[in-house]
């Protein structure tokens, strides 16, 4: 009798349980922030703080971010001058770039007792000799700007459903150079279409990258630049509903 065995196409076990979302939050909106403890306890959300301007650092804003720390969320590095990368590395040359980038603003990440191993580029300006340094001095991975709706002179060039948009998806294919989705209010996102991402997320198999910036009560004004808390707790509802697992960034690296 002739044996037989079948070949199954179907993702593993450890891979379906792998689907997730990853949220990030940058510059030093520490105080509100930590105003969201309570909505992320309630989902069960783990997160990522990426801190600039780190050497103005208070004993208040230390003991929030240890907070968080202990709740099981991630502290990160977002530079020190949240300067123009490419244009410090160009007039400087990567030690240069090192000196007036990194080196400052994670002396004093240290000295507070935190150790980041994940990096966030502000404004998503970088290059590869950029990232070669971020690399050799330790950040396992970093992350870069992805934008939904792009507009030139007022008038809009492409606007994308995030579920169309792969590169905002974590395939868990050991990546260290990542895409995450911007969700302030000036992207004009909706819940629908972050609802779709979320469940692309789920039937893929992968993890949805997704970051902002002040958490916003009301629309911004004077200058504010955030998101809403509304929308927030909208993503943190769905990827509960769709059981989604919550990585922190430097979580994806290791996965």
């Amino acid at each position: 009798m002739v044996g037989f065995y079948t070949l199954s196409c179907q993702p593993k076990s450890s891979e379906q349980n792998r689907a997730g979302i990853a949220i990030s939050f940058d510059d030093h909106f520490i105080e509100e922030w930590y105003a969201l403890r309570p909505l992320f306890q309630k989902y069960g959300a783990k997160v990522t703080f990426y801190i600039t301007c780190s050497d103005s650092l208070t004993t208040d804003e230390i003991s929030k971010l240890k907070q968080l720390e202990k709740d099981g969320h991630e502290i990160g590095f977002h530079s020190t001058t949240h300067g123009k990368s490419t244009e410090i590395i160009a007039a400087g040359g990567p030690e240069g770039y090192y000196t007036a980038e990194i080196k400052p603003g994670m002396k004093y990440m240290n000295a507070a007792g935190f150790s980041p191993t994940s990096y966030a580029h502000p404004g998503g300006n970088h290059n590869e000799t950029v990232d070669s340094v971020l690399y050799a001095n330790g950040f396992k991975i970093i992350r870069d700007v992805a934008i939904s709706k792009r507009k030139l002179l007022g008038f809009q060039i492409y606007a994308l459903a995030p579920r169309l948009m792969p590169w905002i998806f974590y395939d868990f294919k050991k990546e260290k150079s990542v895409d995450a989705l911007l969700i302030d209010t000036d992207t004009g996102l909706t819940e629908t279409s972050m609802k779709e991402a979320i469940r692309r997320a789920k039937e893929t198999h992968t993890a949805l990258m997704l970051f902002g910036h002040e958490p916003l009560y009301k629309a911004p004004e004077n200058g504010e630049y955030g998101f809403s808390v509304n929308f927030l707790e909208t993503i943190l509802k769905e990827a509960k509903a769709q059981n989604l697992h919550f990585y922190k960034m430097s979580e994806l690296a290791d996965q």
